[in-house]
């Protein structure tokens, strides 16, 4: 059968022409235009103008209104009727999915036929009622069904404030018509509703604060990135539909893309799924949020292999789930993205060591620095396969994801997973001080450095044990004893102690007193006074290393070779970087990210044992973060060794504190957002009690009970 036998069978089938002979069908396919359409070509149907009636003959499209998908439409099928009548309130939009042919009749060809052929316009006017009659019918009890328990009218207008500004404005008004599209360049991707972070597509029904949310944002960078992952995957399932791409981990301003563990060209992959990408964001497809039963979108994750999703959805207590898509792949929603994927841009995708590596590109703040700091990316060193170790035996004992975790929960099988996770740490610290006892001849200094929260303190207590069942005896010395007096310490470009640069060490001093150590001096070490100030160079206990002694340094700039100079001869030092690097995927598109996981630790230690609330740790935060960029992260490729902190029980553990710690949070808090954000996460874990957690564990670091003293 050829193209056009093939469209004149598709207007045989057409419901509106049911009433015409075949002389009425071929008269109007006269007076219509035949129009081809590439995969991704969009026909908008504007409001308040009579516009064309459309057939489509072949290929397969999409009718959107706003960002809601009404129905899919097939050869025979029509669209544009209300637009025809110069009846649409709301702009529609007709997408094509693959490549298709339209008819498109304009009224002024259709009004030529009426005045030449009464009879055949009559029919179809008639069959264009009915179908209107009959799709009312329908959306009417779609909307019954929707808004069960709701019958009372919404008043036509709301109050919103935004900064100082009262706006009154039709109910039902987008967020995004409301804000402007950029402030101060920096793209705004979503709005603050109550300082609830919202979708800039969420209508607005009640008077509310509204404040923008840009990228420059913590929560407005994770927004991009989400939205940024979604476009990626339904790339990939367009052009790699038999790869299991997922988003992976984030490592410094890159996150990894995983494709599977068969032979792949990386180089050819990453390019095609770039050019897929760009073809999907030049679009403009509307990124949809759709409601979902439970147990249908469970059913829709299983056939599709997304058993992650699927498993994850057993443990809701939800009877609806959000889903979300900018084309045919469906993923989890965890907050709200982009409206659309012509927002999008400036993305770089790469190979990489684990697969394939994605940027934001130059819309990412983190590439800016930090005020009077310039741009720095992370330079990432080996972790001697301990991330990789850490990830064969999970699979191992089945917990691939949050979901099969929360099963194992369930089954009673948790206390055996504390055991191997609590073990497996053990057996790394054991390997680092075996290779540090290996060595003792040579090596005299460890230094110890990672990013807040890393668990840094009981590491050093947990290696010190080892290095002493080795016969290594380590003698602590502290950086924080060698800053300079506090009026010489310098500035930031806000005018403020900048008490995380190197050169608030006294370098001189700390390389003077190491090298004395290392020739075997007895040295006078030096303390901080932190209340006043001062620095008393000559004030903290008199040392002096014997054999088999080293030296135990920790502190942000463990890493950075400036800070010991030449004090330490050739092999003499021992470099350790300790992060949490090992966290659960939710699906393919999101998973725990290990810097939420330093963040709850930080939070939960710190109102927990430090009288410092959850509000004012989430508003600290990029400014810790920022110093870790900056200080830490760029010089982790010279670490000798690389410690994995995370356990991955950790998050269900954390629960238990960290609900209440966030719910302290007041809803007009600015760190409400990311507080509000952080319940979510921790609400999709079945909590395990503190109880099941030994007393040498890092977590005790955070939420108490720890069988070291600190």
């Amino acid at each position: 059968m050829n193209d056009r036998s093939a469209e004149s069978q598709a207007l045989d089938r057409c419901s509106i022409l049911g009433r015409l002979d075949a002389a009425g069908r071929a008269r109007l396919r006269e007076c219509g235009e035949r129009i081809e359409l590439a995969a991704g070509d969009r026909i908008p149907l504007s409001p308040g103008e009579r516009g064309p009636l459309y057939v489509l003959l072949s290929g397969e499209a999409c009718l959107r209104r706003e960002q809601l998908a009404l129905r899919r439409v097939g050869p025979g099928d029509h669209f544009g009727v209300l637009a025809f009548f110069g009846a649409a309130d709301r702009p529609e939009t007709v997408t094509a999915e693959k490549a298709s042919v339209v008819l498109r009749i304009s009224p002024e060809a259709f009004d030529a036929l009426a005045a030449r052929e009464p009879s055949v316009a009559l029919g179809i006017v008639a069959a264009l009622a009915a179908s209107l009659g009959r799709e009312l019918a329908h959306r009417t009890s779609e909307a019954v069904l929707f808004l069960q328990g709701r019958s009372l009218p919404r008043k036509a207008t709301v109050t919103v404030r935004i900064g100082d500004e009262v706006h009154q404005v039709a109910t039902g008004t987008p967020v995004a018509a409301l804000m402007p599209p950029e402030i101060d360049g920096a793209l705004v991707v979503a709005g603050l509703l109550g300082q609830k972070p919202v979708s800039l597509s969420t209508p607005v029904f009640l008077d509310t604060v509204l404040t923008p949310l840009t990228i420059q944002h913590w929560e407005g960078r994770q927004i991009y990135a989400n939205s940024l992952g979604l476009v990626l995957l339904e790339a990939a399932g367009r052009v790699a539909a038999e790869l299991p791409v997922r988003m992976g981990p984030s490592r410094g301003t890159h996150q990894v893309i995983q494709v599977g563990d068969g032979a792949v060209d990386l180089s050819e992959l990453a390019r095609r799924i770039s050019a897929e990408m760009e073809r999907v964001c030049a679009t403009d497809a509307p990124i949809r949020q759709e409601q979902w039963p439970t147990d249908e979108a469970a059913h829709h994750f299983r056939e599709r292999g997304w058993d992650d999703a699927a498993k994850l959805l057993k443990t809701t207590r939800l009877a609806t789930h959000r889903l979300v898509s900018c084309g045919e792949l469906y993923a989890l929603s965890m907050g709200p993205l982009l409206p659309s994927t012509g927002m999008v841009r400036g993305f770089r995708l790469t190979p990489g060591d684990e697969g394939l590596a994605l940027e934001l590109g130059d819309r990412d703040p983190r590439l800016a620095g930090t005020p009077g700091t310039p741009a720095v990316k992370a330079r990432h060193g080996g972790d001697g396969g301990m991330v990789a170790e850490h990830q064969r035996w999970l699979a191992a004992m089945g917990v691939s994801s949050v979901g099969a975790f929360n099963e194992l929960c369930i089954s009673g099988q948790v206390s055996q997973l504390i055991r191997v996770t609590e073990g497996f740490q053990e057996k790394r610290i054991g390997q680092i001080a075996d290779v540090i006892a290996a060595s003792r001849d040579r090596i005299r200094i460890i230094s110890i450095a990672g990013p807040s929260s890393s668990g840094k303190t009981t590491f050093i207590k947990r290696l010190t044990v080892q290095l002493q069942i080795n016969g290594v005896t380590p003698l602590g010395i502290s950086l924080d004893d060698y800053y300079v007096d506090r009026v010489k310490t310098p500035k930031d470009a806000r005018g403020e102690y900048d008490f995380e640069a190197l050169e608030a060490l006294d370098l001189p001093l700390l390389q003077d007193q190491l090298a004395g150590l290392l020739r075997g001096e007895t040295v006078k070490t030096a303390r901080y006074d932190f209340k006043t100030g001062i620095s008393q160079p000559a004030g903290g206990p008199t040392i002096a290393l014997r054999s088999g002694d080293v030296l135990m340094l920790e502190g942000i700039h463990g890493l950075n070779p400036r800070l010991l100079g030449s004090a330490p001869g050739e092999g003499e030092l021992f470099r350790v970087f300790i992060h949490p690097a090992t966290t659960l995927p939710f699906d393919r598109l999101t998973r725990v990210s290990a810097t939420d996981l330093r963040l709850l630790r930080r939070i939960i230690r710190d109102r927990h044992g430090r009288g410092h609330s959850a509000a004012d740790n989430i508003l600290r935060w990029p400014s810790v973060q920022a110093g870790e960029r900056a200080h830490i992260f760029p010089h982790q490729g010279e670490a000798d060794a690389v410690f994995d902190t995370a356990l991955v029980y950790e998050p269900a553990v954390l629960k238990v504190y960290a609900e209440r710690y966030l719910l302290e949070v007041p809803s007009d808090h600015p760190a409400y957002p990311t507080a509000l954000r952080l319940r979510h996460l921790v609400d999709r874990f079945v909590s395990i009690y503190p109880d099941h957690v030994p007393p040498n564990s890092l977590i005790r670091e955070f939420i108490g009970g720890s069988g070291f003293e600190y």
